[in-house]
This record gives C-alpha cells, sequence and structure tokens, in this order.
C-alpha cells in the first residue's frame, strides 16, 4: 500500500541528502530559536535549572532484575525515563539559550547512555527474539525504548552536534556509533523481530509504527551512506505495510484511543518525516485508510480528556494537540484541526511540552498557527465503525449533555485484548456512570498467560452477563457476529449476536444484545434476549461504576455523586441487587477513577430456558 513502487532505487532520488535535509532549526541558530514559544523557553530552562546539578539516577543490575525476580516492572522504567527526560530537557534548555551552562550535565547524560549495557526495557527483552533459550542483552535487540532512545540521541547529535563536538573529538563518534550499533545494524540485518510484521510470528500492533519512526528518525540523522540510507527507509515502508494490512478499514484502533498517539500518531510521524525529508516527493496523506486512521482519534472523544476506552486504554487521555492538529491538516479535516487546537488552546504549556523531543520540536514550531486557529471538540453524535464494530452516539452533536452511549462488538484476542465482548459505556453530561475499568499498572503478569487472572481484564469486571458462574473466553473464536446499526434523528442502535463470546460450558444457545440510546425520551435502553441449553440458568448481569448506588425501590437503583445529577437505573423487579467494592490504589487506576469501584451483580438465580431482559438508564429527576 505505502512501500509500492517506492523502492529503494525512487527513494534515493527523492529524499534529500543527509547534509540538506533541515528540519528544524540548530543551537547555532539563535534567531530562530529566540522565536520561539516564551512560555516554552521559560519552562524549558527553568526544568533544566532544576536537573543541572543533580546527580543522575543509578540504573544498577538489581534494578534490572526486578522484573524477573517480583514481576515489577515500573521502578526501572521510572529511572530509565527519568535519565532520557533529563536529556531532552537539557537539550533543549541549550538550545533555548545558547551559552553552553547545560553542555557538561547533558554530555554527562549521553555518555551515561552509551555506557548503559541495554536501551530497552527487561518486560521487552523476553519479546524481541534474542536467538533460542535465554535472552542475551549483549545481542542488540530492538524494542519501543532502545528506538526511542537512539531517535533521542540522534535529535541531540542534529541539534547540538557542532557543540558537543567542541568538548571533545570523541563524543559524536561514540553517539552515532551507539545508535548505529543499537538500532540501525540490528533493524538493517534482521527481519525476525515480530513487530515488523515480515514473519508472521504474531499480529503487529503499535509497536510497529512507533519503532518505525524512531528507527527512520536514526536513519534519516546518522545514516551516512545515502545509499543504504535510502534501502532503509524503504524497508521501513514495508514494515508500515504490515501495520496497514492489520488496521480496520475504518481506522477503528482496538488498543484504544491511549495507544493513538503511537499507533496512528506514530504512522503520521513515519510519513510526515518522509514528506518532509523528500520535500513533498513522498506523500502518503491522501491514502483512504491513512486518513481513517486519523479521524479515529476524535470519533472516540466523550468530553474534555474523557475517551471511549475499551482494551487497555484509560478513559482520561491526553491528546497531543499538536499531533492531531497536524494530521487533519495533511489530511485536509477540518474537524480533526479543530480538534487538536482545542486540546492545545485549552492547556498551551501541556501542550508544549510534548511526549518525545521530536513532538515537542514540533509543537513548539507550530504552535503560533495551532493557537490561533478555529477550535472546538468534535463530540460528535453518531458513531460506527462496522469493521472494528464500535457504537458511539449522544444526545446531540457538538454536546456534552444529557447521556452518552458507547458499545463494542469485536472479538476477545485484539491487541491488548480484554474479554469484554458486547461491553459498552455511558456518560452523563459528559462524566462517567457506567465505566469500562482499563488496566492497572502493567506488571510481568499483564503480558503472560495469566492476563485474565487479573480482575480488570475479566468480563465480570465489565458491564456484562456472568452465565452460569462462566465468564467469557480469551482467544479469537469469543467474537461477536451480526452486528447491526441504525441511526435517525430519534435515536441511534446497534444489536449484536454474542452467544459465541462464551465457552460452551456456559450452555448459551444464542445471546442478542441490543444497544439504543433514545433521543425523544432521554434514555439509554439495553435489551438482552437469550436461549439457553438448559431450562435453570443463573445469569448475573454486571455493572460497573465509581458512583455511590443507592436503592429506590423494587428494579431501581440511584447512582450518585460523580460531579453531575444522579443517574436512575430501571430494570425487571424480580433481578436480586448485589454490589461489590473493589478499592485500588494502583497509580494507573486511582488518578482515573479514585480508590473505590463499584460492581453492582443483577441477579436472575433461575433463568429458563429463554430470557428477555431490559436495562433503562437516564438522568434522574
Amino acid at each position: 500500500m505505502l512501500s509500492g513502487d517506492w523502492n529503494a532505487a525512487r527513494l534515493g532520488a527523492a529524499l534529500l541528502p543527509r547534509g540538506q535535509w533541515k528540519p528544524y532549526p540548530k543551537a547555532s541558530e539563535r534567531a530562530a530559536w529566540a522565536k520561539m514559544p516564551a512560555v516554552a523557553r521559560a519552562a524549558g530552562v527553568r526544568r533544566a535549572e532544576e536537573v543541572a546539578n543533580e546527580p543522575w539516577p543509578s540504573l544498577p543490575a538489581t534494578l534490572f532484575l526486578e522484573f524477573k525476580r517480583e514481576g515489577n516492572r515500573s521502578r526501572f522504567e521510572s529511572v530509565r525515563s527519568e535519565r532520557r527526560n533529563r536529556i531532552r530537557a537539557l537539550a533543549l534548555a541549550e538550545c533555548f539559550e545558547g551559552n553552553g551552562r547545560f553542555l557538561d550535565p547533558l554530555l554527562d547524560g549521553l555518555w551515561l547512555t552509551c555506557e548503559e549495557t541495554y536501551w530497552g526495557v527487561p518486560a521487552h527483552l523476553y519479546l524481541q527474539g534474542a536467538g533460542p533459550g535465554l535472552p542475551d542483552v549483549a545481542e542488540p535487540t530492538v524494542d519501543l525504548f532502545a528506538a526511542d532512545t537512539g531517535s533521542l540521541v540522534a535529535w541531540v547529535d542534529y541539534l547540538l552536534g557542532e557543540e558537543l563536538g567542541a568538548l571533545s573529538p570523541l563524543v559524536r563518534p561514540r553517539l552515532a556509533g551507539e545508535v548505529r550499533r543499537r538500532v540501525l545494524e540490528p533493524c538493517w540485518s534482521r527481519e525476525d523481530f515480530w513487530w515488523m510484521g515480515f514473519d508472521g510470528s504474531r499480529a503487529v500492533n503499535n509497536w510497529n509504527p512507533w519503532i518505525n519512526s524512531n528507527w527512520l528518525t536514526c536513519a534519516l540523522l546518522l545514516e551516512e551512506n545515502e545509499g543504504r540510507r535510502a534501502a532503509t527507509v524503504a524497508k521501513v515502508l514495508r514494515s508500515l505495510d504490515r501495520f496497514l494490512d492489520a488496521y480496520h478499514p475504518d481506522g477503528g484502533c482496538d488498543e484504544g484511543p491511549g495507544y493513538w498517539g503511537h499507533a496512528g500518531g506514530s504512522m503520521f510521524e513515519c510519513l510526515d518525516l518522509l514528506h518532509s525529508a523528500t520535500i513533498g516527493r513522498a506523500d502518503f496523506f491522501e491514502t483512504p485508510l491513512v486518513k481513517e486512521i486519523g479521524r479515529y482519534i476524535y470519533r472516540a472523544h466523550i468530553h474534555e480528556d474523557w475517551y471511549v476506552n475499551f482494551a487497555d486504554a484509560s478513559a482520561r487521555t491526553i491528546i497531543d494537540g499538536d499531533l492531531v492538529y497536524r494530521f487533519g491538516k495533511r489530511i485536509g479535516d477540518a474537524r480533526m484541526m479543530e480538534h487538536g487546537a482545542w486540546a492545545v488552546q485549552r492547556a498551551p504549556e501541556r501542550a508544549l511540552a510534548g511526549s518525545s523531543i521530536a513532538r515537542q520540536l514540533e509543537a513548539m514550531v507550530h504552535h503560533g498557527e495551532e493557537m490561533k486557529s478555529p477550535a472546538g471538540a468534535a463530540l460528535m453524535r453518531d458513531v460506527w465503525l462496522p469493521q472494528a464494530q464500535f457504537f458511539a452516539a449522544r444526545m446531540k452533536g457538538g454536546s456534552a449533555d444529557g447521556l452518552y452511549l458507547a458499545a463494542q462488538g469485536g472479538h476477545n484476542a485484539e491487541s491488548h485484548n480484554h474479554n469484554d465482548v458486547g461491553n459498552f459505556i455511558v456518560y452523563a453530561d459528559g462524566a462517567p456512570v457506567l465505566i469500562d475499568i482499563g488496566v492497572e499498572t502493567y506488571t510481568a503478569r499483564t503480558f503472560s498467560p495469566q492476563r485474565y487472572d487479573i480482575w480488570t481484564m475479566q468480563s465480570g469486571w465489565h458491564n456484562l452477563p456472568t452465565v452460569n458462574g462462566v465468564m467469557q473466553g480469551a482467544g479469537r473464536r469469543f467474537e461477536a457476529r451480526e452486528c447491526r446499526y441504525t441511526t435517525e434523528e430519534a435515536g441511534a442502535s446497534l444489536s449484536m449476536e454474542i452467544a459465541r463470546a462464551w465457552p460452551e460450558v456456559a450452555g448459551v444457545e444464542s445471546w442478542q444484545r441490543r444497544f439504543r440510546l433514545d433521543r425523544q425520551s432521554g434514555e439509554v435502553v439495553v435489551e438482552d434476549t437469550a436461549r439457553f441449553a438448559r431450562a435453570a440458568n443463573r445469569v448475573e448481569f454486571n455493572l460497573v461504576t465509581t458512583r455511590e448506588v443507592v436503592r429506590d425501590g423494587a428494579g431501581i437503583l440511584r447512582l450518585v455523586g460523580g460531579g453531575t445529577a444522579a443517574v436512575e437505573l430501571r430494570f425487571a423487579h424480580t433481578l436480586e441487587v448485589q454490589v461489590d467494592v473493589e478499592t485500588t490504589e494502583d497509580a494507573r487506576l486511582k488518578p482515573v477513577w479514585g480508590s473505590t469501584i463499584r460492581r453492582i451483580r443483577l441477579l436472575a438465580a433461575k433463568a429458563d430456558q429463554a430470557g428477555e431482559w431490559r436495562l433503562r438508564v437516564r438522568l434522574a429527576g
């Protein structure tokens, strides 16, 4: 799709030579740096001053071993990230000031990074095909963070190469040599890294464009052999094609909006780098799938920082407004540009911080334009992505007032999967009511055979039924079928058959689930019609919320708190009500949901061989 006729020879003719490609001003171009946003310059210098005289944090072997010994990956990754963030802060502050006061601490950080045994993280070492038997840190394998480090080093060399070289003639050859050894050479010589998508060992996900964007950066900036530079770009394009091959034609990101920034967002960075390095000769932004991948991010938006978060993604997502704006501009989507500008304008300093040095540079370069551009959250009235089987509807386009409903079909082998076929969420006036919890802080169990022992991954902690004590199964065969979507002024609905989401032992022969947002009555209605293999069945309808649950008579519950009006749930009065409370101090969940998550269980203790149930959700009067 992308590679097509773009072989190494054609790319070699299109690419600017390495010495002629000038994506950003170098540190020595003082006039250009003086024009960078004042707020970014002030914040950048302040951050560098805070760390310039601090000892660099240590990365001992025992910290690396914590993942293997305890399953903990966060402590090592936190220290490693602090090193990279300091390097970025010191480099940019030196570019802002240009007087040399941050060069020595920057050099120390770069040298420490060059001395690290492994640029990746221990949790990923086991995933990279490091040869038979045990992984080998001496063999350079490329994970997300090794590639990201390579890109950081390459950009620092580009921006401050002359200044660093003046400190010692050893510096720049060492930086280039480490990037070559740890990123460029292994990616050039191997095709069995699973994320490349060449060997078919597993489905690719956000790793593919995320690593490719950093690998491409390293090649464009540091590869001295122009023939090999062009051939590397051609290989990156072939790998990106494997990413697009696996993507839904509707642009739906099965990893959720929290991963879009390094799935669709990193794919955009790859294509934007090529557009820049070929002065527009290689332009892939008219590709229909590329456009649909971009639009997903605003289609999944609920209100403010709330996004639909099926799978591992967090419900509260801080999007990179500059990235969204520039993506929208490239594909000619005014709504996407407005959504990106809205994110920039509501938090300008946050927008300028960037999640990488390249994104921070881009945000600074385009900040003035984005602050003046028309801005507004997309707040789509209706969304239906048929291949991803993702549905969303609100009372009125452009407004968060009233109820918002999102639901999904899909299957239980998606990237970052939870067992959640047929799950749904409800928001009221832009605030969560019935929620998808998301995922706790990653540990060794998260991506192990024990993944579905984790409570947040189980269908029993989603807004789904548990049947005869059996939750949904994990794997590709556990799926939704026969999805049917309709929309009109009066409302929008989605129906699906989800019987195949449960193992046979559950005894489910048919389960029709229908969702409807009724814009006339202001209600969300969820209807379930089931048929079972036996006569007496136990069905538990799980509903997950952070709000307090107040009983208001038979078949009526009120969910209160959450910063908006109370919400009323109505259901068959014969259903027994139980409420489970889960407390959490998890660093990933607590900032989103607080410390208390509640599960309402509506129990049909002896359901017949066939049954029908209806749940109504509405704002309480």
